[in-house]
């Protein structure tokens, strides 16, 4: 299965879960597990946001700098590597 047909499966899967449960929730009116059984499923609609975000793109090629030949003066404000500065 290609990437966007799994979230398209998680994110149909997670209305689902929505839907059922505000249903069960309305059972209970204003018990604190059925507030907190809202609040997780939220953040988890939140959290497949985040991490698909509004569309499945493919990555981006990677950009290749070409590894060029520095000037001096480019490293003098640099500090030495290893433990610390020198200043």
């Amino acid at each position: 299965m290609a990437v966007h047909d799994d979230v398209t499966a998680l994110r149909d899967a997670v209305h689902a879960l929505e839907r059922a449960s505000a249903a069960v929730a309305a059972h209970y009116r204003d018990n604190v597990d059925a507030r907190r059984l809202q609040s997780d499923v939220a953040r988890i609609a939140q959290d497949v946001h985040l991490l698909c975000g509004q569309e499945v793109a493919a990555q981006p090629p990677l950009e290749i700098i070409d590894d060029t030949v520095y000037p001096q003066s480019f490293w003098m404000d640099a500090d030495e590597e290893g433990l610390g500065g020198n200043r």
